[in-house]
């Protein structure tokens, strides 16, 4: 089985959980003898790359510039790089942003622009990018043999159906995150076009939740019948980090929020229910760790609560740094207001941390030992969080059940559903 995969991120370069979700993924099916072609987006510089070898923007004149990619402990997969500055995440403002970082970091290593003319020809907007990005990824599989097609959340679903249209090899399109989830009922209406188009041209879709399955199906119309579940995995921890130099006292209880710090993962009711525990205990410290649009309004938020003292704020953490914050916390904390699925919580259980989740979230479909909220509760939230730090008891339990649990979700058997998935798209096919 040969596989052209679009993607937006891949470790050591991800925003959240799709860089994660991808490289578990691609990891498993590549240990199944399945041959994957990736393509990434990328104007990172190499000497930046550990898992990826990734080019500068001046060394890939086109698409099919250099040779495929391939990754040290990955032996059937080779990554092909587009030039562009997509990334998950973006809107409007944060790509035109992103843009002027790129061509600053391009000057100061170069002197000059001039000589990467037509490399670099990002005037359009972001929908005018992912649609030259969909062009050139046709240009690029139009060179790679595949049997099918596997594109990851909105930005590659254009890619996907117009190389789907060009090859006549089926595509798969992964729901990781819909604009309902990232947005509430203030929907970008472009977005929300783009993936309902991939979803409705796609001949199956496979979503993270039976909460996402569900979305699909009531807001995209899509038909149930080529809606299939694939829950993610996690990667077992095998490392113990040490922890750092902290501000945190020795007696002190760390209660972590690892996540991007928009709307939809709940920070301001993370805050909420700080500010309410530390009325009854005063040796907590509450970590946020992440980064997004929300972040400056967080920290605020933080000192018109009067408890800005006890918030620390960490920014982006990645690699060891996110094992080093796990080894810190006593209780992790997930109040999303509406999350797909939820990789973190299994990261914290598999780093013997016991958590707490909305019931919002699709991975409360799959934790039985997890303290399940609904995000709005703050109430509940700070009582649950005083219960698991007061009485070691019930944190021994979650962390023992929660972990034995967590064992049971590999993304080995993610990728056999993935494989299934592909062969049952073949032979719909013929």
């Amino acid at each position: 089985m040969k596989v052209l995969m679009l993607g937006w991120e891949f470790p050591p370069f991800i925003s959240g959980g799709l860089g994660t979700a991808c490289y578990g993924l691609t990891k498993a099916l590549d240990q199944m003898g399945v041959e994957i072609t990736f393509v990434l987006p990328t104007m990172v510089q190499s000497r930046y790359a550990t898992h990826v070898k990734l080019l500068t923007p001046g060394m890939q004149r086109s698409p099919r510039s250099t040779s495929p990619i391939k990754v040290r402990s990955l032996r059937n997969v080779v990554f092909r790089t587009i030039t562009s500055p997509l990334q998950p995440y973006l809107t409007d403002n944060t790509y035109q942003k992103r843009i002027e970082q790129s061509l600053a970091q391009i000057r100061a290593a170069h002197g000059q622009t001039r000589q990467f003319a037509g490399t670099l020809d990002y005037s359009g907007d972001m929908y005018s990018e992912v649609q030259r990005y969909a062009d050139l990824a046709v240009r690029l599989a139009a060179e790679e043999q595949f049997d099918v097609i596997h594109a990851h959340d909105w930005m590659t679903y254009p890619a996907g159906a117009a190389v789907a249209r060009a090859s006549g090899k089926p595509l798969l399109v992964h729901v990781h995150s819909t604009e309902f989830d990232r947005s509430g009922e203030h929907v970008n209406q472009v977005i929300y076009d783009i993936e309902r188009m991939g979803m409705h041209v796609a001949d199956r879709v496979i979503a993270v939740s039976y909460l996402t399955r569900n979305i699909i199906i009531s807001r995209y119309g899509v038909s149930g019948d080529k809606v299939e579940v694939v829950y993610n995995g996690v990667e077992r921890n095998g490392s113990n980090w040490p922890v750092g130099d902290t501000t945190i006292k020795r007696d002190e209880k760390v209660v972590l929020f690892l996540g991007r710090i928009t709307m939809q993962k709940g920070p301001d009711y993370f805050l909420r229910a700080a500010k309410k525990v530390l009325e009854k205990m005063d040796n907590v410290k509450f970590v946020m760790a992440g980064s997004g649009d929300l972040m400056h309004r967080a920290v605020e938020m933080a000192a018109e609560l009067g408890i800005g003292s006890k918030v620390l704020f960490t920014g982006f953490l990645r690699g060891e740094d996110v094992q080093k914050i796990f080894k810190m916390a006593d209780l992790y904390v997930m109040p999303s207001v509406s999350e797909p699925f939820g990789i973190a919580p299994l990261e914290a259980l598999d780093n013997d941390v016991p958590v707490i989740i909305s019931k919002q979230s699709g991975v409360s479909e799959v934790l039985t030992h997890a303290l399940k909220v609904d995000f709005w509760d703050v109430d509940e939230i700070a009582n649950k969080i005083i219960a698991v730090l007061k009485y070691p008891p019930l944190g021994i339990t979650l962390r023992s059940h929660g972990n034995y649990e967590v064992r049971k979700l590999r993304w080995k058997d993610s990728a056999q559903r993935c494989a299934k998935i592909y062969e049952e798209a073949l032979v719909g096919a013929v």
